[in-house]
């Protein structure tokens, strides 16, 4: 384990094993699919991800893929439709802890 990168610990859903950090972000991205976003979203109190939610995980993921950065909350709120307020209704956490996280990304710069 790299010091650098806190402490890691293990998150467990349906018998599968991925390294989290201490905010639960994975650590290896590659092993993200639906029911890890599901069973990420439901450490936030997220009992369902719907077509809404799932737009906003399918923008970040998307972005990242193509900038290997998260968008910036104002562009994701431009590009998907949501209002901030709206992403905070449907990710309590918000954008960048909460959407990110399920969304399968590393811990976006500056957050938390």
């Amino acid at each position: 384990m790299d010091s650098s990168q806190g402490i890691l610990q293990v998150f467990t859903w349906n018998n599968h094993e991925v390294e989290v950090d201490e905010d639960g972000f994975i650590q290896q991205p590659e092993l993200w699919n639906d029911q890890l976003a599901l069973a990420l979203a439901r450490t936030d109190g997220v009992t369902e991800l719907t077509d809404a939610h799932w737009k906003i995980i399918n923008y970040i993921r998307s972005y990242f893929q193509e900038f290997e950065i998260a968008p910036m909350i104002r562009k994701l709120c431009k590009e998907t439709g949501f209002s901030l307020r709206e992403i905070y209704d449907l990710f309590p956490s918000g954008p960048a802890k909460g959407a990110c996280k399920v969304a399968g990304l590393p811990k976006p710069t500056g957050c938390v």
